[in-house]
């Protein structure tokens, strides 16, 4: 299946379904010499992993992430590095009912029109599990940033209508919803409860912030920083929707508002706002780089819905198995993992032109 490798310098190649044997991933492009912290990148793997609250499905996988390759006594070599992660606990059982059936808003149709044939089991390659090894990498590539000075950090600005009203940015966010503002905590929690009772779903808006980001990342005209963004966040499979800086209020704002002015202090220029998001023309401005993403509902509820099945036959189903009534939690750290591979990419990319 082709569009498993992202990137252009620094390259994350992925492999595994939901209920396969493993899910795993080569990371290659990966300077030498960067020490390799195992703790923190399993801790990043713990982040996204299910089963840890009533909030996330209740599958339980430890996701114990084995380095195969490219790491000798604690540091990157600079081969390729192949990791991976056994699936312990998948129940396939459970979607028996469902294997000649489209689900509602899954990946099922498209799937079966393109390829002719769908992994009823959990979503296959389209699962949302398909992202551990999009932490994985981004857990590497935030190990690379963090020693240029370079920090991500991300965290859940609304649940389904409930919004924190645009709380300061002050990570990081160690409450259970990993929500920006922690006194909007419980309000999230009673909505996802709401819509889990009610056998539904919600989703959410998810922020990130770049801070630390050199000036001069980027590229002009088809290859932009914020288009390169846009596409990774993009790319994850609930992601529906992406802005930069002030997004889609810029489009209510006249230029004297949204323009970021600069003036000059102790010789240099500084920016007077940041409605840019840290970025200018495809090109970071050395400000910290700001997006949002928007995360759909999960599809999988338990309500009954219309569909058809595979022989154009009309169906209502319910929809069993274990499903997280709002994955945005833990989309949090994908996000952040995402944004990491493309910052760090761009900047090796930098690098090897010298600038």
């Amino acid at each position: 299946m082709a569009g498993d490798t992202f990137g252009h310098t620094l390259q994350l190649t992925t492999f595994g379904e939901s209920h396969g044997r493993a899910l795993g991933a080569v990371l290659s492009g990966f300077p030498s010499g960067i020490a390799v912290d195992e703790y923190f990148i399993q801790g990043e793997m713990d982040r996204r992993s299910p089963g840890r609250d009533r909030f996330s499905t209740q599958r339980r996988e430890p996701d114990r992430l084995q380095i195969l390759s490219g790491v000798f006594e604690g540091v990157s070599t600079g081969t390729a590095i192949g990791m991976a992660i056994v699936n312990t606990d998948q129940r396939s059982r459970d979607y028996d009912e469902m294997k000649d059936v489209f689900r509602p808003s899954h990946a099922d149709y498209a799937y079966w029109t393109r390829y002719g044939h769908v992994d009823h089991r959990g979503g296959g390659r389209s699962s949302g599990r398909e992202t551990s090894m999009r932490v994985a990498g981004g857990a590497f590539a935030k190990l690379y940033l963090r020693q240029e000075g370079i920090q991500v950090h991300a965290g859940v600005r609304s649940i389904g209508t409930v919004t924190d009203g645009g709380a300061p940015f002050e990570p990081p966010f160690d409450n259970g919803i990993q929500a920006v503002d922690p006194a909007m905590v419980p309000l999230f929690e009673q909505e996802i409860d709401r819509a889990r009772m009610e056998q539904d779903s919600v989703g959410g808006i998810i922020e990130c912030q770049v801070t630390g980001v050199p000036c001069g990342l980027g590229e002009p005209v088809f290859d932009k920083l914020d288009a390169a963004l846009a596409a990774a966040i993009m790319s994850i499979g609930a992601c529906k929707g992406v802005e930069i800086g002030s997004g889609f209020e810029a489009a209510s704002m006249r230029g004297s508002r949204y323009n970021d002015q600069m003036h000059i202090e102790a010789g240099r220029p500084v920016f007077e706002s940041n409605r840019s998001g840290g970025i200018q023309g495809g090109i970071s401005n050395g400000q910290p780089i700001v997006l949002r993403a928007a995360f759909k509902p999960t599809p999988s509820i338990g309500l009954e819905q219309h569909t058809v099945t595979r022989t154009m036959e009309d169906r209502t189903i319910r929809i069993g198995g274990r499903h997280d009534p709002c994955i945005v939690p833990r989309a949090v750290v994908v996000v952040e993992a995402m944004t990491a591979l493309v910052i760090a990419d761009s900047l090796l990319r930098a690098r090897a032109y010298g600038i």
